[in-house]
């Protein structure tokens, strides 16, 4: 069977990572009997270079005409990079959030998980750590602060600038029902973030996750404010199975939440709309600090290669052997230079995706 897949390798390391995450997908359907037709695309600075623009209409509707996207990182160092000279809404960025829009991907998915072979790299101590942990943020990602009206202006000489955030209660609704659908998956657990003590959107929040709560009676909901869960992350992650919150309280919680597993080059992400088309890519940035040195660490992207498997194409089989073939590299030793730990065996982006490869 032959699937559709739209690549955009984007910026600073992205073009390496991505292109170990296709070569492990290619070992994937050779295995397990699929091909992918990949089509590339240009986001972010790379689009930037070619159009003066970081996403394009014509970006867009290849996209569309996917099943879905796998997507390396977007963005360069804002120091010293000419793309952000420009406005910001010509940025590199701005194209992450304008391609989230246009196809709808309102549920971020992002898994945040310790492996064993990794807990030396965790800096939560041994006491904390346990067992180790294995969480999911479900993260608005096309409402709230981010997409609400914005403006600048001046108000008797002095500069005001004023961002608005706003959510219905359909919106609070589809992504509730995804976060408990997917704790129904889990350990059936969901934990929803808020600020309900000070906003009323997320006193909305709240109650429109316990009205869909009726509907999970087997889910246990809990609900808690954002800065304690700040605290618990670091405190307890145990407790955790899937955490409900909001655009900006998802932005921060999952960044401290793939911290806590040790590097956020492990940790992959997913964003879906209300079918099964999803954007694929690794949780962190495209660290042009590093890029085109061969040093970066592609699991993160590989791992989100085998999201896409599962959620949008229905491969679970190949989906659970690049998941293996990963903790298998990662049990025989072999890590980059950012998990790299005493007795271990480092290599390089090229090699890691090589190795992973081989163990599919």
């Amino acid at each position: 069977m032959n699937h559709k897949i739209a690549v955009i390798p984007g910026d600073g390391i992205g073009p390496e990572i991505v292109r170990e995450a296709r070569k492990v997908l290619d070992a994937a359907g050779k295995k397990f009997g699929f091909t992918l037709d990949y089509t590339e695309l240009l986001m972010g600075g790379a689009s930037i270079d070619v159009h003066g623009i970081p996403l394009t209409d014509e970006t867009i509707a290849a996209a569309k005409a996917s099943e879905a996207v796998l997507m390396g990182s977007i963005g360069g160092d804002a120091k010293t990079s000419p793309w952000y000279q420009l406005p910001p809404e010509k940025r590199p960025e701005a194209g992450l959030l304008k391609i989230r829009k246009a196809l709808n991907l309102f549920a971020n998915v992002r898994p945040a998980y310790l492996y064993e072979e990794l807990k030396e790299a965790c800096p939560l101590r041994d006491e904390i750590i346990g067992d180790g942990f294995d969480m999911v943020i479900m993260r608005e990602l096309t409402g709230g602060l981010y997409f609400g009206e914005r403006k600048t202006i001046e108000e008797n000489g002095v500069k005001k600038a004023i961002d608005t955030l706003s959510y219905d209660e359909n919106e609070i609704r589809r992504i509730a029902k995804r976060g408990f659908d997917i704790a129904m998956k889990r350990k059936k657990k969901v934990t929803s973030v808020d600020k309900a003590n000070v906003l009323d959107s997320s006193r909305l929040w709240r109650a429109v996750v316990e009205e869909v709560a009726k509907e999970y009676p087997e889910v246990t909901l809990e609900h808690m404010l954002v800065d304690n869960c700040a605290m618990q992350l670091v405190r307890d992650p145990k407790q955790f199975d899937v955490i409900l919150t909001e655009n900006m309280f998802g932005d921060i919680l999952s960044d401290e939440a793939s911290m806590v597993t040790g590097s956020i080059g492990m940790l992959s992400s997913a964003s879906l709309n209300e079918t099964k088309f999803g954007l694929y890519e690794p949780s962190h940035g495209s660290a042009p600090d590093i890029a085109g040195q061969d040093v970066a660490n592609p699991i993160a992207t590989v791992l989100s290669a085998a999201m896409m498997l599962r959620y949008s194409l229905d491969l679970d089989e190949a989906a659970d052997a690049i998941e293996a073939a990963v903790k298998q590299v990662l049990k025989e030793g072999y890590r980059t230079g950012d998990i790299m730990s005493e007795g271990c065996k480092k290599v390089g982006t090229t090699e890691m995706g090589d190795l992973i490869a081989q163990r599919v």
